[in-house]
């Protein structure tokens, strides 16, 4: 049967979206143990190590912000819910700087994770392109190391809860809540206004359905996304206090709380990758140039090439934090993480280099850090069963967990069941 503890992913709403699908939405994760076998590449970072809450403000209540937990063995863990968007192509920026922090979290939490098909059509969109990027991107984050032995991956159009939750809320959601969201309001006005789609303006409630569906205790979550979470707590809160308590248990049901109030998980930060032709912005899907990026899947030839062509300055040696050297920090810094070594073994390395020494370096440690990837990429890419197994069992999982909150759900607003 279902458990009552859930944690989070939209646990961590990660932005990947590409420009030929919509919505720069998010990335939140949903994970749940799974019976399957898969053996991930071998990161061994837990991912939190010591509690520190802080208090961040909501709009009507306060929540803990959780940096770091441990979950004691004897206890039941503790449940995280993560969805990304179908992109089919994940670049070293997102890798290095979340993806990586995101599959240690399975290590210690009972983790779910989805991929967020439904939010990807909040915008114009290629249907041929949307279906191959659901495929590409589960696979891509099965290769970076999401182990199905502890994570459920599916494909959030898979499990109709989502949807079903979603009408069940718009039904206590106030207008005024989604028409004051951030990214409606900017996203509608490049739209033009009135040509905007209802699900922009309404998609908000479909990610606090993502995230209430499965009591979650925790959600990771970034800057960008803390409104959206505010959204699911409050809606969370509002539909217990309309439904709830003894109302429910007149009805026949257990009485108490309908939903469990999600807490946001705050990741360890990951490293910040920047382009490789302006050392001063972030490594960025949305870029106009691929040059900018280091995709996973880019072949060996082209690593190099974008390496060996990427922006660099003209001082004598290498050096970290000089203001004035964004690139050279940006490239020790790759070099540092994919090589495994310290700063300081990199500073005594490289501090003496030429560029032209140093980027052959760079080139083979980055090809041998993405090799595994690639080829584990491949291996469940070539094998359409396998990944069509992982994404039914995941689905089928989430599917028990995801039909006791509906039905709970509607018992309390009165429906026959």
């Amino acid at each position: 049967g279902a458990r009552d503890s859930l944690s989070l992913p939209h646990p961590l709403f990660l932005q990947v979206s590409p420009p030929s699908l919509p919505h720069s939405s998010n990335a939140y994760s949903i994970f749940d143990s799974s019976a399957s076998r898969f053996s991930r590449l071998g990161y061994s970072t837990r991912f939190l190590r010591h509690p520190n809450p802080l208090s961040l403000p909501l709009t009507r209540q306060r929540f803990r912000c959780y940096c770091s937990d441990q979950t004691s063995p004897s206890v039941s863990r503790k449940r995280v819910v993560s969805g990304v968007q179908p992109t089919g192509s994940i670049h070293l920026g997102n890798y290095l700087g979340a993806i990586k922090n995101w599959v240690a979290l399975q290590d210690t939490y009972e983790t779910l994770f989805f991929i967020v098909d439904l939010h990807a059509i909040t915008l114009p969109y290629d249907p041929q392109e949307l279906r191959k990027a659901t495929r590409d991107t589960a696979a891509l984050y099965l290769a970076c190391g999401v182990d199905i032995s502890k994570a459920s991956v599916f494909v959030q159009s898979h499990v109709r809860a989502h949807v079903d939750l979603m009408w069940l809320l718009s039904s206590s959601t106030p207008i005024g809540w989604l028409q004051k969201m951030t990214q409606f309001k900017e996203k509608s006005r490049k739209e033009g206004g009135e040509n905007a789609s209802v699900s922009l303006l309404t998609y908000p409630v479909l990610m606090a359905a993502d995230i209430l569906l499965y009591k979650s205790d925790f959600v990771p979550v970034g800057e960008d996304q803390k409104q959206h979470l505010e959204l699911a707590r409050d809606l969370a809160q509002r539909v217990n206090n309309l439904y709830g308590g003894r109302k429910w248990k007149k009805l026949g049901g257990r009485g108490g709380s309908i939903f469990k109030i999600p807490e946001p998980l705050i990741p360890q930060v990951g490293a910040r990758v920047m382009s490789l032709t302006d050392g001063r912005s972030k490594m960025s899907k949305s870029a106009p140039s691929d040059q900018s990026r280091i995709n996973l899947l880019d072949s060996k030839d082209l690593i190099a090439d974008k390496i060996k062509r990427c922006k660099t300055d003209s001082f004598v040696g290498l050096e970290y934090d000089n203001a004035e050297r964004p690139e050279c920090n940006n490239l020790l810094s790759v070099y540092q993480i994919v090589s495994g070594k310290t700063k300081d073994e990199v500073m005594e390395e490289c501090k003496d280099m030429s560029w032209g020494t140093f980027k052959p370096l760079l080139t083979d440690a980055v090809v041998e850090h993405l090799s595994p990837i690639q080829v584990r990429y491949q291996e469940i890419t070539a094998e359409s069963a396998y990944l069509d197994k992982v994404l039914t069992e995941g689905a089928d999982k989430a599917t028990e967990i995801a039909e006791v909150t509906i039905r709970n759900l509607k018992q309390a607003m009165g429906f026959y069941i």
